[in-house]
């Protein structure tokens, strides 16, 4: 079946009892057995619940992997993964990564012996010459947050080998629609589901996809002995949100071109960050392992935090808020909101400046986007 097909059926066709056309909540937190050796498959909601698992089923069919484990949100996805390394194992990252990845590696994990060195992941170079012979895992967040860099998944998967260690992917920011790492050889896929893949900002939400079962045997307990699963309810949200991912992310694009290139012309505007632009530095090889240059981008205006507050108060159809991936549109402001719990260090470090506005860009009409951003800039 194609992508927006699989979308739509896989995982749905749960109910034998009615034959319901959707995906049945199960709400119960426990499951009767037949006997004291047998039960249905179930036996308590967080080992694992008939909803749950219809999500799961559906993310890796759209992944390509071979299992997926939903978590309660996208910080519990990454939390799950990390709990599969070892104090004194090293672990490398970009030095651009979202601020919640940054400070759970930088002031948690740290704390327990993990090891981190944070690099520019746009240059496999700099990826090689981070590896140590400790080092047991290289975390890729591609296009990267807010900044929109890309990093060579192919390269950098064959560097991990290489070095015996492991390749992890966020693919929030684009979801399998448009991007799908383990073609590229990752090992490991992640994403906070409250964004494309729920598209409707009204759930939290995260998910593991693996391609081995040694991993997903891994990642399945960490995730019921940790007690991370995500509820019923939020899994049936997600799975229904999914369902119209295609039709969402063709209509974000085709909003995000119109006000990528209105802002790239704009006077007002001194760098636009969005990997569809020709003069993007990743470009051409967005081009080669995307489907689709995704919603988000981030542009640096002229003048600074004053000039960037009459933009972010400016507008009436863009809404002051953090997250991203909904159906409406929405700045924030890095430096104070997503990407606060970084040091100011590591923000100058990855280009994280006073100027920086991070926009995910909704399904609205581009013509109603366009009008609003630049009166605000103007």
């Amino acid at each position: 079946m194609h992508f927006e097909t699989r979308c739509v059926h896989v995982g749905v066709d749960k109910d034998s009892a009615y034959n319901s056309c959707i995906t049945p909540i199960y709400p119960t937190s426990t499951f009767r057995w037949d006997d004291l050796e047998t039960n249905r498959g179930y036996d308590y909601t967080r080992s694992g619940n008939p909803t749950r698992a219809a999500l799961e089923e559906n993310l890796a069919s759209l992944e390509g992997g071979t299992a997926c484990r939903a978590t309660s949100t996208g910080m519990s996805a990454i939390t799950t993964v990390m709990h599969m390394f070892r104090p004194g194992d090293h672990l490398i990252a970009g030095n651009d990564l979202y601020g919640g990845t940054f400070r759970l590696f930088y002031n948690v994990f740290s704390e327990y012996g993990l090891k981190f060195s944070f690099v520019d992941m746009s240059r496999p170079e700099a990826v090689r010459e981070a590896v140590r012979p400790e080092t047991k895992c290289i975390w890729i967040e591609t296009p990267s947050n807010p900044l929109l860099y890309c990093t060579d998944m192919a390269a950098i998967s064959e560097i991990a080998r290489e070095a015996g260690a492991i390749t992890v992917a966020d693919n929030t920011f684009l979801s399998p629609y448009l991007q799908r790492p383990m073609d590229h050889g990752v090992d490991i896929v992640m994403h906070s589901t409250t964004k494309y893949l729920n598209g409707h900002s009204d759930v939290v939400g995260g998910a593991v996809i693996t391609r081995t079962p040694e991993h997903d045997e891994k990642v399945a307990y960490i995730v019921n002995a940790l007690g991370l699963a995500c509820s019923p309810f939020d899994a049936w949200l997600v799975l229904r949100g999914v369902k119209t991912l295609g039709p969402r992310m063709e209509a974000h694009q085709r909003s995000t071109r119109a006000v990528a290139e209105m802002l790239d012309g704009h006077p007002k505007v001194e760098r636009v960050y969005w990997p569809g632009l020709a003069s993007h530095p990743h470009h051409e090889l967005a081009k080669r392992q995307q489907s689709g240059f995704g919603a988000m981008l981030s542009f640096d205006v002229k003048g600074g935090r004053p000039e960037a507050e009459k933009v972010l108060y400016g507008t009436k159809l863009f809404q002051l808020a953090e997250s991203l991936g909904g159906v409406e549109s929405l700045l924030e402001y890095p430096e104070t909101m997503s990407h606060a719990s970084m040091t100011a260090e590591a923000r100058k470090a990855a280009g994280i400046t006073e100027k920086t506005i991070r926009v995910s860009v909704g399904i609205e009409h581009p013509d109603d986007l366009v009008a609003d951003l630049r009166k605000a800039l103007e």
